[in-house]
């Protein structure tokens, strides 16, 4: 065999490993948001995602780290045995109100401390940091530096969820710590707003925080994900409500192809259907460097599936 026919064998060799390693078979990134118990583990096709963000690792008031350590020994290794990427993430949309008092210097280091045992006993392969808010605060820089410091040295990752509407509250030092970032592009209205009624998560949302990530904070576009909401909201006359997609398509049938529904109550409801992710997932490859959900067991098991779309999509 000549040397050229030689490199080409061992390139494709080479190739062929690097696929089989991605449990989705294509290298696009696809991270799913699991909470603990929301459904059996046997009910998780790991073949369609790259990365499980367990949700969530929340402290008590003293920083002692509240677990379901039941899901976590269960989880860990299949994730594991999948070749899916799990991290535990902390915070969360109603984190509790004494974060920001975790955060503050002299507790952060106890915080971080506590993280790094959860990652080293559970083997998980790092933490998400999806803090949102007020917690966004004076010591949110200093606090993911030195969890990045922590982990790093262990070869493990540090992630973000990030919202567009905190933007003026990430510091460029504190968002290049970030192995990647996933961008939360809904929840831009929702029920605790029943007076804005809307799309909570229309594609010109996800259009806009696109381009303020990659064009205004020249943030790295690879490490960018476009997250999606597999819910949707409903506002009327009898107040706000939200709703599974997979409950969504139960009830109404044809549902999976459009964003808007009127309920049989007078009230709208607002969501994304299939022809929608799919045009996300279409933006992200062109423009980001992949895709995030919130959260797994809103999906159905059938072709009505929006993460068998995004999959599709992504094969493309």
């Amino acid at each position: 065999m000549n040397k050229l026919l030689l490199l080409v064998a061992v390139t494709g060799v080479l190739c062929s490993k690097t696929k089989s390693q991605s449990p989705t078979g294509n290298d696009f990134p696809i991270v799913a948001y699991y909470i603990c118990h929301s459904s059996p583990l046997s009910e998780i096709n790991f073949k369609q995602f790259t990365h499980l963000h367990y949700a969530f690792l929340n402290p008590d008031s003293t920083g002692e780290l509240i677990l379901g350590t039941d899901c976590l020994d269960s989880l860990v290794p299949l994730a594991h045995a999948n070749k899916v990427k799990i991290l535990g993430s902390i915070g969360g949309g109603s984190a509790p109100e004494y974060y920001s008092a975790l955060l503050k210097n002299g507790k952060r280091q106890q915080l971080i401390t506590k993280l790094v045992e959860v990652v080293e006993r559970y083997q998980l392969d790092g933490i998400d940091v999806d803090l949102e808010g007020k917690r966004i605060d004076e010591n949110y820089e200093a606090f993911v530096m030195e969890l990045k410091a922590a982990l790093s040295s262990r070869n493990k990752l540090v992630t973000a969820a990030i919202a567009t509407v905190y933007k003026t509250q990430f510091t460029d030092k504190a968002l290049n710590q970030f192995d990647y970032i996933t961008i939360m592009s809904y929840d831009k209205t929702g029920p605790w707003s029943p007076g804005t009624p809307g799309h909570h998560s229309p594609y010109s949302m996800a259009v806009e925080d696109t381009d303020y990530w990659v064009n205004t904070r020249h943030l790295n576009k690879d490490k960018l994900y476009l997250g999606m909401p597999f819910y949707g909201y409903s506002f009327g006359p009898a107040g706000a409500g939200s709703f599974a997609y997979k409950d969504i398509i139960q009830q109404f049938p044809g549902a999976e192809n459009k964003d808007e529904l009127n309920l049989p109550d007078g009230a709208i409801l607002y969501y994304n259907g299939i022809p929608t992710i799919r045009k996300k997932v279409q933006l992200a490859k062109e423009k980001l460097g992949g895709v995030m959900f919130w959260q797994l067991m809103g999906d159905s098991k059938d072709d009505k599936s929006l993460l068998k779309a995004i999959n599709e999509e992504a094969k493309r």
